[in-house]
């Protein structure tokens, strides 16, 4: 199960114009090719102060494209090129960021989501690239991947390596802004080939923490996200086996039930 966080956008379908939680199909179906069940989480207030009830019922977190994060969440003002922030997003994906860190849960975040991960560990953005790069070449075309294509090169035994399938790897990006600051236990393990931005991060202590600029999900050819839903299996199966062995010895939880597979009780809630 792949909890995909959903944007909110103003949108226009049928003969409806309203406020909407969406998700681009590509994100689902990317997903779904790998074997794995997708599920959306639109921004929800009351799981900022506690994001467990929506993490219980995942086996990995997807933090997918979309706004600019609201630099107030990492302590800066907004350049003029950083628009249409939506807050109430950015705090419920930081939340949720953070309570699966801490649960060693599987996370990818895609393009704004490798922002993401970055501003939860504590890091900051460069609003706007061309500022510092000179050029336009992470977003040539507003709204579309044609002519996107760049390489990008990965660390040796890195997880983006792993899950890339290569070291240098042709890429589709959409953005216009980047890691500044790195947060706290964050590596880069990718840069680009076009002036050594960073293009990936993760957290190297942790089961499977990984942050791409790229769009993996807009390149059916794409490893990545088979990757990322190979390793929420791998948990599950380790959280799984570990808990039927404890119910086995008859081993107490901390709070005086019996162990009952995380899998099997969040499956049993649904």
């Amino acid at each position: 199960m792949i909890g995909i966080c959903a944007a909110l956008e103003r949108a226009a379908w049928s003969v409806w114009d309203q406020q909407a939680a969406l998700l681009p199909l590509s994100y689902v179906e990317a997903v779904q090719r790998a074997g794995g069940l997708a599920i959306m989480l639109p921004p929800d207030e009351s799981l900022v102060a506690n994001p467990d009830p929506a993490l219980e019922l995942i086996d990995g977190l997807m933090l997918a494209g979309g706004a600019d994060i609201d630099p107030a969440f990492y302590e800066n003002e907004p350049h003029p090129e950083t628009v249409d922030t939506v807050p109430e997003r950015d705090a419920f994906e930081i939340a949720l960021v953070r309570g699966a860190i801490a649960r060693d849960m599987p996370v990818l975040g895609i393009c704004r989501g490798m922002q993401l991960i970055n501003v939860a560990c504590g890091g900051s953005l460069l609003q706007h690239l061309p500022e510092r790069y000179g050029h336009h070449e992470h977003r040539r075309v507003l709204g579309s991947f044609d002519g996107a294509d760049h390489d990008v090169v990965l660390s040796d035994g890195s997880a983006a390596e792993g899950a890339a399938g290569e070291a240098s790897h042709a890429t589709k990006s959409h953005h216009h802004q980047g890691v500044d600051r790195l947060g706290e236990g964050l590596v880069v393990s990718g840069v680009s080939t076009l002036d050594d931005l960073p293009e990936a991060i993760e957290l190297p202590e942790k089961r499977f923490v990984l942050g791409v600029q790229w769009h993996p999900e807009a390149d059916p050819a794409s490893r990545v996200i088979g990757a990322f839903v190979d390793a929420a299996r791998r948990s599950v199966d380790a959280s799984d086996s570990g808990a039927a062995k404890l119910e086995a010895s008859g081993a107490q939880h901390p709070a005086g039930d019996r162990v009952t597979p995380l899998s099997k009780a969040r499956r049993e809630r649904v």
